[in-house]
């Protein structure tokens, strides 16, 4: 008899790690909420505590608001700077979909402070994207259209001396969204390895995030900006509660999905740090005063959010319906048991939650529960990245192939691959845009080329071939004989060493929801207010809440879902 492995299970904890059985199930992966190793807040910490600065240090735009500006963000050893360039655009040419060719604003993130010949370059190609030419001197590549309604209400309001509508600031919560932002040498642009050993930029998709944090003092400036040519004799600018409540708007679909399986190991990092951070949370024997008003008031802000997200999609809106009465329920609860009177008070939090609440609910009392505990969190930032994948290992017997193949994945063990539902769709690339894209087998053409993400359905073709070896037979036997093999083995050996790598699910099954994939990668970017448009794509909210540039102390730094005091 096979029985799963424990994940890290000699870590000296008083509570052992979830298993990667109960976590790396994709119902339970889509309701996944940032945290404090989020990428985002991770970023801001950093910032905050080195005190960095973030100026517009140059502006060519016209009172329409079309032209470039450069923000300047300057930490203890380097200056990254951005490059916004703003252009008019017709409302049949705004679209978010990735084969769009037009935006309202294109950027780059520019390694130093870029010159007047950088920024003539980089104006004849970044506002082409794709299309364009950019060089190892750009770290991010991005694009971001208006979102129509809300940024045209707020230049009206403060062209007329008003504050822009509240309720519609919250419900949306951005003047602009994202509609792809690249790194890592697309396009020409500088290869992960050159940033590797920065500090600033060496956790993952920091470039990223710091791309993204000046998009956002873009767009809050831009508004304002128009707003004061258009009217400077009645403008008054946004006020401070208003600018940081705005974050940046992203719409991301399929061509995000396959990053979790195609990473194992990386993703074994990500959820390793947070599961370790949990155990030891939830290990604590007691809690001082100040951790358990913190916790309080974090649970007070994820309620205030809570009420303030909206959305169209029916699943989605009925499981915030059901996050909003179990967060009701949870605060009764803590009020009328006060846990953190007792011993272990975090780990009684969580086996309440568990025994008595949704998964929504559940991983958002997770998150709140890291919340207080930077101390014991924050050093786990360090562990999130990888620099390997997949490694074959030619010297394994086949019968301890066998052996790992049963302890990791009994659960593909266990599904029927001759049921037509358990095949129903496969993962191919787009010719057009080459970006993943999920087809219907039966249906529609190309699962000749299709992406190698049906794992479950290959580790049971695996297993299959397995039998015909003797068990004292090595590995490379089979993958000689059979290199078809070869993907399915590896990925089998790499997750045995990295047991938070596989998701649990079948990827290829007729119920698979590609957005359970899309919320999990993006809940560790530090995304909110996730508004699925279909079950491959999705709106979020990203930075909403954070410090702005002169707020970037060490006091303002432990920022979550909404700014501190919006709760109230």
């Amino acid at each position: 008899m096979s029985v799963e492995p424990s994940a890290h299970a000699a870590t000296g904890l008083a509570v052992d790690l979830r298993p990667p059985s109960t976590v790396m199930r994709l119902d339970r992966m889509g309701s996944f909420f940032p945290s404090r190793l989020s990428f985002m807040p991770t970023l801001v910490r950093r910032m905050c505590a080195e005190r960095w600065t973030v100026e517009q240090s140059r502006c060519a735009l016209s009172p329409e608001g079309y032209g470039h500006v450069v923000y300047r963000a300057r930490g203890p050893e380097r200056t990254y700077s951005l490059i916004a360039f703003s252009r008019e655009l017709s409302p049949e040419d705004r679209s978010d979909r990735v084969i769009a060719t037009a935006w309202d604003a294109t950027f780059a993130l520019f390694d130093g402070e870029p010159t007047d010949a950088d920024i003539e370059r980089l104006s004849q190609n970044v506002p082409h994207q794709e299309a364009g030419r950019c060089s190892p001197s750009e770290l991010v590549l991005s694009r971001a259209n208006r979102s129509v309604r809300v940024f045209d209400h707020m230049v009206e309001a403060l062209a007329a001396g008003r504050q822009p509508d509240a309720e519609l600031v919250a419900s949306v919560g951005y003047l602009m969204r994202t509609t792809a932002v690249y790194g890592n040498g697309k396009f020409g642009i500088a290869d992960r390895a050159k940033v590797d050993d920065r500090p600033e930029l060496a956790g993952p998709f920091q470039a990223e995030m710091l791309n993204v944090y000046l998009i956002r003092c873009f767009t809050l400036d831009l508004v304002e900006h128009i707003a004061r040519h258009r009217a400077p004799g009645t403008f008054v600018p946004l006020d401070g509660p208003t600018r940081r409540r705005l974050g940046i708007g992203n719409s991301t679909g399929l061509g995000m999905a396959p990053f979790l399986a195609n990473q194992p190991v990386l993703i074994n990092n990500w959820i390793t740090a947070r599961e370790t951070a949990l155990a030891r949370v939830r290990s604590l024997d007691a809690v001082p005063a100040a951790k358990a008003a913190a916790f309080r008031e974090r649970l007070a802000e994820a309620r205030a959010h809570v009420g303030e997200w909206r959305v169209d999609d029916t699943r989605q809106s009925d499981r915030i319906e059901g996050l909003a009465t179990d967060l009701a329920a949870f605060a009764d609860w803590l009020d009328a048991t006060d846990p953190f009177a007792g011993p272990a008070p975090f780990d009684a939090v969580y086996r309440h939650a568990e025994a008595a609440y949704g998964l929504e609910a559940q991983e958002l009392i997770v998150s709140l529960c890291l919340e207080p505990n930077g101390d014991l969190v924050d050093p786990l930032v360090t562990t999130m990245a990888a620099t390997e994948g997949l490694k074959f290992e030619a010297g394994m017997t086949v019968g301890r192939l066998k052996d790992l193949i049963a302890s990791h994945y009994r659960w593909a063990l266990e599904i029927d691959f001759s049921a037509p539902h358990a095949q129903k769709r496969f993962w191919y690339v787009s010719e057009e845009k080459l970006e993943p894209r999920l087809g219907e087998r039966d249906e529609e053409p190309g699962a000749d080329r299709e992406m190698p993400l049906a794992i479950a359905r290959d580790v049971r073709a695996l297993a299959d071939l397995l039998d015909d070896f003797r068990d004292d037979q090595l590995v490379v036997e089979v993958t000689l004989a059979r290199p078809e093999a070869r993907y399915a083995a590896a990925r089998v050996q790499t997750i045995a060493r990295h047991p938070y790598g596989e998701i649990r699910d079948n990827l290829i099954d007729a119920d698979c929801l590609p957005i359970d994939l899309l919320r999990c990668k993006l809940s560790f970017f530090g995304a909110s207010k996730f508004d699925p448009k279909s079950d491959r794509w999705t709106r979020i909210t990203m930075f909403a809440g954070a410090p702005l540039p002169d707020e970037l102390t060490p006091e303002t730094g432990d920022w979550f879902l909404l700014a501190p005091g919006s709760a109230s």
